[in-house]
């Protein structure tokens, strides 16, 4: 079956002015991701992940070079248009969750189809919908504080995955988490792309990146590997307490 290219980015460089001091946060890094990939981003601090997970994310753009996403060359646009792509093509999943905590696990999931213009009706069933999809259709009402952590976690998936965006880049999605619950994540994350969805995985653990079908390691500002997993974790066993 035919590969479809989803993310091309071609001598991609970033550098950051610090007083007189010009930083070189990426140095041409060249990458293409297909539909349906599993990716895991690795480097020590001051490799240049975050800074390619930024661009990546059209949260930030390139010095230099070209970033193509599902057909479009992101790389020159406006913040407006970057943010309007962002909403689109990317569902967003951090460490820290960044749920509001006045909102319902409902009201966050939503926001990003508030941003898109979606009438409430509709709103309130992709929400519903999707909390379902995560495992969280008896949770809907509860608002942060009353979530667990791997709870909380699944709310920020659902709300990633609501506008059926083209990538899911996962930030350091365990890193706040026991690790029974960072199985059950990763678990969620197994399921999410055996549906077809395409995930980017930002990590410096190697037993999350293990999950992924393909390890792309930075050091210094370049990619200095990306290679297959040959052996990736499936599917493991928890037992969770909570309820």
């Amino acid at each position: 079956m035919r590969q479809e290219n989803l993310i091309t980015i071609d001598n991609i460089k970033k550098y950051y002015k610090v007083g007189t001091v010009v930083v070189k946060a990426l140095e041409g890094v060249s990458l293409t991701i297909n539909k349906n990939e599993y990716v895991a981003i690795m480097g020590p601090s001051g490799s240049g992940k975050s800074t390619l997970m930024n661009i990546l994310g059209c949260l930030d753009t390139p010095t230099e070079g070209s970033y193509v996403l599902n057909g479009t060359d992101v790389s020159k646009l406006e913040d407006d248009e970057l943010a309007e792509i962002r909403n689109k093509e990317i569902g967003f999943v951090f460490q820290t969750f960044n749920l509001l905590p006045r909102y319902s696990a409902l009201e966050n999931v939503v926001l990003p189809l508030i941003y898109a213009g979606i009438p409430k009706e509709d709103r309130i069933q992709r929400g519903i919908k999707t909390l379902t999809q995560v495992g969280l259709q008896d949770r809907m009402e509860h608002r942060p504080n009353e979530l667990s952590g791997g709870q909380r976690q699944r709310v920020a998936v659902a709300r990633a995955l609501v506008n059926t965006p083209s990538i899911i880049l996962a930030d350091e999605p365990t890193g706040n988490l026991d690790s029974k619950t960072s199985i059950d994540i990763m678990n969620l994350f197994e399921d999410i792309y055996s549906e077809g969805n395409t995930i980017i995985l930002v990590t410096h653990e190697e037993d999350i990146a293990r999950h992924a079908r393909r390890i792309v390691r930075l050091k210094d500002g370049v990619i200095e590997t990306d290679e297959v997993n040959p052996n990736p974790v499936m599917k493991q066993a928890v037992v969770l307490t909570e309820q």
